[in-house]
Formats: C-alpha cells, structure tokens, sequence
C-alpha cells in the first residue's frame, strides 16, 4: 500500500496498542481525544471541571484521573497546553508522569508522528515568539494557500494540531507553537523553524526568562543541516537564538539590513537580491512590527519555493488577523482599527507606532504598569477616549504628559464620541488598542472586539 492509500485507509491506525492519558478536555483537548481513538490509541480522558467530564462521557469518551491509577501504565500524557507540568504547581498527572517516566506531549507532537507514520513526508513549519506569532503563521499560510500549495494552519492560532487533515508530500503545516507547547514536544522537527522576537512572558511558568528562552528554543529540536532556522534580529535575543544552530540560519528584521536574510528598508521589504514587496500596498501589516512579520514569512515561503511574485501578490491581499489591528471600517475619511488583543502596553505600543496621529480608545482592567511605558508615543495621540476600570488611572498619566482625554466609560460611548474627536482633530485614525484585560465589560478581547466592530458598523455613514 503506497504513503496516499495508508493515509485515506479507514484501519489507518498509528497509535494502535498505545494506551494515553488526555488530561484538559477544552479546544485542543476534545478534538484530539477524538482522533486518538480513530487512529487506534486507548484512552483514558480527564478535567478537573465536572461540567466538561460530564460533556466527554456524553460523547462515548472514557473518563477517569489517570492521576489515580497505579504506576500511571500509559505510553504518553497529553496534557492541555494551559495545565503546567512543572511551574507554578505541577497537575497531579503531571506528577504521575513524570515519575514513571512517562513523556508529556502536546498534540502537534502527536500529528507529527502520525504524519510520518502515513509515510508522508509533509514539511512542518514551526513558528514562535512572544510577539507576532500568528500574524506570521496565518500570513504564511495565505502565501502558501494564495500560491496553490497544499497547507494546513492551526496549533496555537485556529484548529488544533490534531484536528488538521493528513497531508501528503506536497503538503505543507504551519503551526504557531506557544512556549507551552514547545516544552512538550519530543520527536517533532520543523523543517523550518521561525523565532521572532523573546520578551518577559509567562515567568511564573518557566520560573525566569532563561527558562523561557530555553522553552522557546524547543523550536530547533531535531533540525538537520538541511532545515532552515529563520531568527528575528530585533531585540537582543536573535544572536543568542542563532548561535550553534546546525540549520541554515536565515536573519529577518524589520527595520535593520540582514545580509543573507530578509529585512525592510522603510517599507520596502527586500532580500539580497533586491526589493521583494511594497509593504505600503499591504494595508493589513502596517508598522515595523508587522515588517518582521512579513519578513518572516517571506523568507519561509522563499524556502518553501514560492516565487517573489507570488509572496507579494500574497503581501498585498492578506486580510489581516481578527482583532489585530483589524480594519473594521470607515466613517467620513476616519478609518477605524480594532487591536483589542492587544491587553497590556507593551502589546499596544506597535500599534500606536503604527500611525503618525490618531485618536486612541483604551482601557479596561489594569495590567501591571499601567500605560507609563507608552510615554514615548503619546505625541502620536490627538486624544484618548478611555474606559472601563482603568480609566481614571489612565486619565491621569495621560494629563501629565499633557495627552487632550475624555472618560466615557462604556465601548458605546467611546466609539461614536471618538469619531467626533477624529473629525475635530482632523485624524484620520481611530485605534481600539486597550492596553488592558477586558473582564470588566467583556468575557475576553474578542467580544470587546466584536462589539467595537458593531459598533463602527452602527455608526451613520455621514453626520
């Protein structure tokens, strides 16, 4: 039977006689429990919400804690990215793995070796960073898609890895891969490895940034001097992460010359051979951050044989990420953008650095620090519109670094009453980029950025 027949068999069965614990039955864990059993493994499934076990005994799943059997007699445990393993407070199956020397996997590991095991030799595209991570996964993915290539993107960003389809040969996977994924993989190697940038996150994790950059490191595991490790060189981390590496090591940047890599000059996005794309016709990835995003995915989707056409033709009709500095709409010339994922300064700020004047909707519930950080930036505001808990804090940071501000409280009230401002000002931006959590109006930053967007939708076209 050829590597295409064994793939579309209905007994292909790559984990048959292998018994595994899935431990978090949310977005990534149910789906995978699901195609475990379809590909032959015995499991035993588990959540410490009883309203979630109650939903996988609905569905035909065996659960029990696998924290409670003796000598935990199972080949792997998958374990729900978002559940630690080690840091801060170890799961209880966690625990039991780790002492009878059982792996704790994630599920990209997983589709990995059912992957190879379907004979198929499809390229696994790897990306991470603290920031910029799935504007570049879901980028490269529309490179490849737009070209005609056969991909599959999911991981941390959209379906989980275990969800995605067998691919064969000419396939190519594109999964954004958090540090807490990369901490649980084992055989997996990316044929291309993409880093982007590393800045203080998830400490409490991985206990100090040494152990987070380590965590990020897992994304060159197992490369061979055939693959390619694309690095950021933006920040301090890129030479660090390039040292030793036995891939082809291939320097991007946004904003400095990277000699054998791809970089931007302004917003010409060029490698040695000359200009590749006018970022300026890419109105979805508009500032130097987004520039180290399109570098990376250039400099992934010219390893992967696509011409430099075909990348900026791919550039130039990106739609953009929901939520991302998504353009949502225009009102009398004023265009609005919704960057409600941004949840913390340094988030915002690549926004703000976006547009040289524009009237800024914040707030919300504080992150440590508040938006101090963003001083620099504040001449690019010709007003802020403030909401939620944050707002008189904000209020006053803003007054002292001479900001024009009004508190309105609500999402409603900031939307129209920020297009007053816009044409006040003559601006012609509006930014939701809150620089804070949402809980205190939303039940996360997409439903803050779904209502944004309703509310530009709402707006009359003209006064």
């Amino acid at each position: 039977m050829n590597a295409a027949a064994r793939r579309a068999a209905p007994d292909f069965q790559p984990f048959a006689g292998q018994r595994l614990a899935v431990v978090g039955l949310g977005r990534a864990g149910l789906p995978s429990a699901h195609r475990l059993i379809g590909w032959g493994a015995s499991l035993l499934c588990w959540d410490d919400n009883a309203a979630s076990r109650d939903a996988a005994v609905a569905a035909g799943l065996p659960v029990g804690n696998p924290a409670e059997v003796e000598g935990f007699p199972f080949d792997a445990l998958l374990l729900s990215p978002g559940i630690p393993h080690i840091r801060p407070k170890a799961h209880p199956a966690a625990v039991a793995a780790r002492a009878a020397g059982v792996p704790v996997l994630c599920d990209a590991e997983l589709l990995y070796r059912a992957v190879r095991a379907s004979g198929s030799q499809a390229r696994f595209v790897g990306v991470t960073g603290t920031n910029g991570k799935s504007t570049t996964t879901a980028l490269l993915h529309h490179l490849l898609d737009a070209a005609g290539f056969a991909t599959e993107v999911g991981g941390n960003l959209g379906p989980a890895a275990l969800g995605l389809p067998l691919l064969g040969d000419d396939g190519t996977y594109v999964l954004e891969m958090s540090s807490y994924m990369l901490e649980r993989t084992d055989r997996l190697r990316f044929d291309i490895a993409i880093q982007l940038n590393l800045t203080p996150d998830h400490i409490d994790r991985h206990g100090d940034m040494a152990g987070y950059a380590a965590a990020k490191a897992h994304v060159f595991d197992n490369q061979t001097s055939g693959d390619v490790a694309i690095i950021g060189m933006d920040d301090e981390s890129g030479a660090r992460f390039a040292a030793g590496r036995v891939a082809r090591v291939v320097p991007i940047s946004g904003k400095t010359a990277q000699p054998g890599g791809v970089w931007a000059e302004g917003r010409a996005l060029r490698d040695d051979a000359g200009v590749i794309a006018d970022l300026d016709a890419a109105p979805a990835l508009p500032g130097p951050h987004n520039a180290q995003n399109a570098a990376a995915a250039a400099a992934a989707a010219l390893a992967l044989g696509l011409t430099r056409d075909e990348i900026a033709a791919g550039l130039t009709d990106y739609p953009g990420l929901p939520h991302r500095q998504e353009r949502v709409g225009t009102r009398d010339g004023v265009l609005f953008v919704n960057d409600s994922k941004a949840t913390n300064a340094e988030s915002t700020a690549p926004a703000l650095a976006s547009y040289d004047r524009l009237v800024w909707i914040a707030g919300g519930v504080p992150k440590q620090g508040g938006i101090a950080p963003l001083a620099h930036l504040f001449p690019r505001i010709a007003r802020a519109v403030l909401i939620g808990q944050c707002a008189p804090d904000f209020a006053a940071t803003l007054a002292a670094h001479g900001v024009p501000h009004d508190i309105l409280g609500t999402l409603a009230a900031a939307v129209p009453a920020a297009l007053d401002a816009a044409r006040a000002e003559g601006v012609g931006v509006v930014l939701l980029s809150p620089a804070c959590a949402s809980f205190d109006q939303f039940s996360g930053f997409d439903a803050r950025g779904d209502a944004f967007r309703a509310l530009v939708a709402a707006l009359p076209e003209t006064v």
